[in-house]
């Protein structure tokens, strides 16, 4: 449990009202308890805010006044709150040594500190750094390599030659390094092209579950510091992604982009193959993207949901744009 001001003081907050109000959770706005301190960042929750029974929110300055119980106010209301639910909520990781079911090639570099759970499959080569967490049912082929407190939650598969940084939390159903989708057309059929890359993942890199990313072909597919994936991510072979970005779930990247740092990519995004991406771009939810982008900013496509008879009249207009557009081109020939 916290006080208020403990908490305002670990986020940079200021409180108003009862310093010494203590909380022990976080939770809604609609679901809050007198324990418990919630936050308001979107506009949209405005309207519960006056109802609220939290016995503290999170608000912007503009907003303190209109807290029923007390408030910390922050500039950005969200990051407070990220940053006061990691301090309510710590992480707790049982360290456990390595469990009698794990099997370790001899010739490997493994940490007195290192945790590595049940039926875990270790291969040749492998360095495990300090306090590395390896879960149940991982698979590490030859030649990985984990940084300094680094998470394996469970079944999280590292192929051959994959180095992952410090601090990094990898989630259930991981597959780094598989081989990339390589083929020739050799006469009418099609033959594999060896997959000879690796992938690199630098330091504080999040991965959810059941993302894969492809060894490069030649060069390695490379993955910065600090990027955030979501689940269900497809990362083609030799995809270049910088440092900060952050990718939501279901977005697919071809082979050999490049994507430059601090971007923001939505959910479902499309991304072809051999383009470049330049930093600080954002895509929203399933976009596809085509070309190469060379300039920051938002960028969009696809056609929003609307109801079903006004979507089908848009489709048939769609459809008749290239006969208007000729019928426009004869116009302004007839014109001339």
């Amino acid at each position: 449990m916290w006080t208020l001001a403990e908490i305002a003081d670990h986020i940079g907050g200021d409180v108003v009202g009862d310093r010494d109000y203590v909380v022990n959770s976080v939770a809604t706005l609609q679901s809050a308890k007198a324990d418990q301190i919630s936050f308001l960042s979107n506009t949209k929750y405005r309207k519960y805010l006056a109802e609220t029974s939290a016995g503290a929110v999170i608000v912007s300055p503009s907003l303190s006044g209109n807290v029923p119980s007390n408030a910390i106010i922050s500039h950005d209301p969200y990051v407070a709150y990220a940053k006061i639910a990691l301090l309510l909520n710590p992480v707790v990781i049982k360290k456990t040594g390595i469990h009698s079911s794990v099997s370790i090639d001899e010739n490997c570099q493994i940490d007195p500190s290192v945790t590595i759970n049940a039926q875990s499959v270790i291969g040749a080569g492998v360095i495990l750094e300090k306090n590395v967490v390896i879960g149940p049912g991982c698979v590490l082929l030859d030649d990985v390599r984990v940084g300094e407190n680094t998470r394996l939650v469970a079944n999280v598969t590292l192929c051959d030659g994959v180095s992952i940084g410090q601090r990094g939390l990898i989630h259930p159903g991981v597959v780094i390094g598989a081989d990339g989708f390589g083929i020739a057309n050799d006469k009418g059929k099609w033959i594999k092209v060896p997959q000879v890359g690796s992938v690199k993942i630098g330091n504080d890199v999040e991965i959810g579950a059941n993302t894969t990313i492809d060894r490069g072909a030649i060069d390695d597919t490379t993955i910065g510091d600090g990027v955030k994936l979501d689940n269900q991510i497809q990362i083609g072979h030799n995809t270049i992604i910088g440092e900060h970005t952050v990718i939501a779930g279901c977005v697919g990247i071809a082979g050999s982009t490049t994507i430059g740092k601090n971007c923001a990519i939505g959910g479902g995004a499309g991304l072809g193959g051999h383009l470049e991406i330049a930093d600080g771009v954002q895509l929203t939810g399933m976009t596809m993207v085509t070309k190469s982008i060379t300039q920051s900013g938002s960028y969009s496509s696809g056609i929003p949901a609307e109801p079903t008879q006004v979507w089908h009249k848009n489709v048939i207009r769609y459809r008749q744009l290239e006969k208007l557009s000729e019928r426009v081109k004869q116009i302004e020939s007839q014109q001339k």
